[in-house]
């Protein structure tokens, strides 16, 4: 199952690099691919084994940093 999430606020490998942790920490995730876009939304794009949950979906992406879910 893939699914694409827009994030706000990452601007760097970093940036990129805790939400796919956080994200990839989700059970049934199995990659994480981050297309970072300067200055504006980037995309996230999750393959996992199950539906997701958008809820925890965002509640890693907040953990991660100062990013947010601003759609799927």
């Amino acid at each position: 199952m893939n699914t694409t999430y827009h994030v706000t606020g990452m601007t760097c490998g970093h940036c990129a690099g805790a939400v796919k942790e956080e994200i990839g920490a989700l059970e049934g995730v199995r990659s994480v691919d981050v297309d970072l876009v300067a200055g504006g939304t980037s995309s996230v794009h999750v393959t996992s084994d199950v539906p997701l949950d958008d809820a925890a979906v965002a509640a890693a992406v907040d953990e991660a940093g100062s990013y947010q879910v601003v759609g799927s």
